[in-house]
């Protein structure tokens, strides 16, 4: 997906080609290879390699992880301020009863609508998905990782 297409519900997901493509692919075939190599040359070395290969794999995951998470944290808090500026003062206290998942959902919808849907997602315990359904304008979130 090209940055300056424009985002919707159906279109807004985003890969990395290096990472989702060739890392992944890379590491997952560096697995496979070095579990048939310890298979058929068993020793502490082919078996060693195994659990390195593994141990790669995993620490891809987490440092994929770790950026998306810090990501979310800076949504939730840029969600909160966005609801404080557009909710009725009286409303306020119940920004902080959206979940996590609620802020991030609520990312994508426009600033005319935000404040309903917000209102919606804890009327109806909405998740992430069902609020990104019910977005009349898209919001386009181009800076995420």
């Amino acid at each position: 997906m090209s940055d300056s297409a424009p985002q919707s519900f159906k279109s807004h997901g985003r890969f990395d080609p290096p990472f989702h493509f060739f890392l992944t692919f890379i590491s997952m075939a560096t697995i496979i290879i070095t579990a048939i190599y310890a298979f058929h040359h068993t020793c502490f070395y082919s078996i060693w390699l195994v659990v390195v290969s593994v141990a790669a794999f995993i620490a891809l995951f987490k440092l994929r992880s770790y950026p998306l998470k810090v990501q979310d944290r800076v949504i939730r808090l840029e969600e909160r301020i966005r609801l404080q500026a557009l909710a009725p003062a009286e409303w306020h206290a119940q920004i902080y009863k959206l979940t996590e998942d609620q802020l991030i959902g609520l990312r994508f919808a426009a600033d005319d609508e935000v404040v309903e849907l917000a209102k919606q997602a804890l009327e109806h315990n909405l998740n992430r998905k069902q609020i990104k359904q019910r977005i009349k304008s898209w919001r386009p979130d181009n800076w995420r990782v």
